[in-house]
């Protein structure tokens, strides 16, 4: 039997909006979903986290963007997670939380540094998950195709901030004073 396919030996959830309870999701699936909700359950409070703590406007920006993404997203999960006749976790793993508080201990520069680094790392973890599930047919492939876009606009966001912030003081010119042939 395909990963794909059900108890029944016919393919799980294929043309059906809903997975029904004569139809089992696969453990992979489970796993899949509850990891994607606790991520995004993670997200929200670290976005809101960085929104508190972050030392630049840079920082606090990304932070409303993944809280507000992942928030959203965290809803259509719900929705697939009901849809398959799944319940799906309320709180981040005990792992995530443990990421969380380290990081609400920092402020400022420290935490900027530390959120950027932690972001970028997750975020890599985060895609290669999605685009391996986005390889499945199925409601839960389609929406891991639909979310990889999200997910590569925030780990580029999260390497940007990685970089050394623009110095200040020089009109924005850059180096050398006359800002021409440089590409902003």
């Amino acid at each position: 039997m395909s990963p794909q396919q059900g108890g029944t030996g016919r393919p799980a959830a294929q043309g059906n909006q809903a997975n029904t309870a004569g139809n089992k999701m696969s453990k992979a699936d489970e796993r899949f979903l509850t990891e994607a909700m606790q991520g995004d359950l993670a997200e929200v409070q670290m976005g809101e986290l960085a929104q508190q703590k972050g030392g630049n406007d840079r920082v606090k920006e990304f932070g409303q963007t993944l809280a507000k993404d992942h928030g959203d997203h965290s809803q259509k999960l719900q929705q697939l997670g009901q849809q398959m006749g799944m319940s799906l976790p309320s709180e981040p793993s005990a792992r995530q939380k443990a990421d969380h508080d380290r990081l609400s201990r920092l402020s400022g520069a420290q935490f900027d540094r530390a959120f950027a680094k932690h972001m970028v790392e997750d975020h890599r973890k985060d895609i290669s998950k999605y685009q391996a599930e986005a390889k499945k047919s199925g409601p839960i492939g389609d929406m891991a195709k639909q979310t990889v876009p999200t997910l590569q606009h925030h780990l580029q966001m999260a390497e940007d901030l990685s970089k050394p912030a623009p110095t200040t003081g020089s009109g924005g010119m850059g180096r050398g004073g006359s800002g021409g042939g440089t590409s902003r």
